[in-house]
């Protein structure tokens, strides 16, 4: 495969460092942008030093940034646009912060990357997307102008893929519930995942909020970083797709009580879980159709929970 150079923005981020990790494994060059706003420094250890890796901490927001990094970098051929408000709670109490970060910033990056005539440009879409659509699972054209999402988090993400799918440049992975190492459960960002792995290594039983009998689809984050490459032709065996949105899920649910049991069976505790009281406006169920993505690119999510979990409680 033709070794390119390519840009990840949230590169210190939970999916970012992996995916800069994957780039690089593959022999791709990364240009890395990061303002640790959310991210980690220390989410970048592992291939800080490596030679084909180039950090720049800097905002999204700057509104020369892409312009600026293609003349550092003349052989820059691909955008990765991770960087984001990831927290739906933060977007609900700074709606302009959100809206400003994740929507204003994501457009001018995705026409400056057109104008520039880079070969590719990734959105990181989201599951908010189709706020509480009760069809299931969840297919990309549920998403829709009468779609009504719950944050402005959901809202933003759902406006920088419509543009994009209407422009006809780039690609949009409609990421589902994402797990595995790195995710920080002290973080207010961390999914339910992480969050229960903190509560059991302090050995507290995860508190499961409301009844438990909410389901989501769980995709380990090395599946997604598969996906990523795929969408952008850089994966060595899969398909480029054509431009366009596409779900990044396993078709499977799993509810939140069945994810609860079987992380404290592999933490080897025993008991129950504890419950709480419910959180206001969640979704009960979300599950993708990933037909799309499997069609276009031969992509299939290939790690089982039990085993993905297992992975990430050992490496936590």
């Amino acid at each position: 495969m033709t070794r390119t150079t390519c840009l990840v923005t949230g590169c210190a981020g939970f999916v970012g460092s992996h995916l800069a990790e994957a780039l690089l494994h593959a022999g791709q060059g990364v240009v890395g942008v990061d303002n640790f706003f959310s991210g980690r420094e220390s989410n970048m250890a592992g291939f800080r030093q490596n030679p084909g890796f180039t950090f720049h901490r800097r905002s999204v927001e700057e509104p020369e940034l892409l312009p600026e990094l293609a003349r550092l970098h003349p052989d820059l051929d691909h955008v990765f646009h991770l960087a984001a408000v990831v927290s739906v709670p933060y977007s609900l109490e700074h709606p302009e912060r959100t809206m400003a970060v994740n929507h204003a910033a994501s457009l001018r990056l995705h026409g400056q990357a057109r104008d520039l005539g880079l070969a590719g440009f990734v959105f990181a879409g989201s599951a908010a997307e189709y706020g509480d659509d009760p069809r299931l699972p969840l297919r990309e054209e549920y998403a829709d102008a009468d779609t009504r999402q719950l944050s402005p988090y959901g809202r933003a993400k759902y406006l920088v893929s419509s543009c994009l799918e209407a422009s006809g440049y780039g690609v949009s992975l409609r990421c589902f519930n994402i797990y595995g190492p790195r995710q920080d459960p002290d973080s207010p960002y961390s999914g339910v995942i992480s969050r229960f792995l903190g509560q059991i290594a302090t050995s507290r039983p995860p508190l499961v909020l409301g009844d438990g009998g909410q389901t989501r689809d769980f995709i380990h984050v090395d599946d997604v970083t598969a996906a990523y490459l795929a969408v952008a032709g850089l994966h060595p065996t899969l398909r480029a797709p054509a431009p366009g949105v596409y779900n990044c899920g396993t078709g499977r649910a799993t509810s939140i009580l069945d994810l609860a049991r079987l992380l404290m069976d592999l933490a080897g505790m025993r008991g129950e879980p504890m419950f709480g009281p419910a959180r206001p406006g969640d979704i009960r169920h979300s599950v993708a159709d990933p037909g799309r993505l499997a069609a276009a690119t031969g992509f299939a999510a290939g790690t089982e929970l039990r085993p993905g979990l297992a992975r990430t409680v050992a490496a936590d």
